[in-house]
């Protein structure tokens, strides 16, 4: 017979904060369905800033946004091009968006 062992040691600890909730406006993205044009806008160029809740689609230079602050291994699709990212951390420090698929 097989002994149950103790796993509390083995789980993986919570001790990262919560993550921020951001209140998504409509940016007037019309390539998408109108339900859906509240999570992208247009990159405005190298000047552009991202804001911890967005990621540049490397296939289509649409901006991702989500109601939510991106971490390291988050997964979002952009509509715009139909292409699957994940989110990786650059070199530089920042995040920056990985194509899947």
């Amino acid at each position: 017979m097989s002994e149950a062992k103790a796993v509390s040691d083995e789980l993986p600890q919570e001790d990262e904060a919560p993550r921020k909730r951001y209140e998504l406006e409509d940016t007037g993205f019309d390539e998408v369905p109108k339900k859906y044009r509240k999570f992208y806008r247009r990159w405005e160029g190298p000047s552009d800033v991202l804001a911890p809740n967005e990621a540049l689609c490397p296939v289509c230079k649409i901006i991702i946004r989500s109601p939510r602050e991106l971490r390291v291994g988050d997964r979002l699709y952009c509509m715009a091009c139909m292409t699957r990212v994940r989110i990786i951390e650059a070199e530089d420090g920042t995040l920056e968006a990985e194509t899947i698929y």
